[in-house]
């Protein structure tokens, strides 16, 4: 079983911008109402420990194995419930330069596993209200700072 959820937003910044406030994840919590904290050494390979906290859902935290950290680009990491195959998802941001001064930040997830269809209703609701959350306030720090 799987399922997607893409989001994207257009923000009126340069993806140098945004990317400082993607990466700054000491930041997160004074600004990010859906993950609220990401430590560890974020490079490719490595597990670092991120805790999200979807609207009106528990909160979990996990130690995703970061895939791709692409300056001013793409950041993308995988976790795994339990173990892999049960529910695995992977996370990405990305930032597209529009070549004027804007960028569109989108963030996606790609989730598989037998344990998918359980999730669905959550997922539908909580998650992508979550990342829509998140966009909107990544935009408001990029705009007016």
């Amino acid at each position: 079983m799987a399922k997607e959820i893409k989001t994207d937003i257009l923000i009126h910044a340069t993806p140098e911008k945004v990317w400082a406030i993607l990466t700054n994840f000491d930041d997160y919590p004074n600004w990010n109402p859906f993950i609220k904290s990401i430590q560890g050494d974020v490079k490719i390979g490595n597990k670092i420990i991120a805790r999200i906290e979807p609207p009106k859902a528990k909160g979990m935290t996990f130690k995703p194995k970061v895939l791709v950290f692409d300056t001013n680009k793409e950041f993308r990491w995988i976790g795994h419930l339990l173990m892999p195959g049960l529910f695995d998802g992977e996370h990405t941001f990305q930032i597209i330069d529009n070549g004027n001064g804007t960028s569109t930040f989108i963030q996606s997830e790609k989730f598989k596993g037998i344990l998918v269809p359980l999730f669905k209703k959550m997922l539908d609701n909580n998650t992508t209200n979550g990342f829509h959350e998140m966009n909107k306030k990544i935009k408001e720090k990029a705009e007016h700072q």
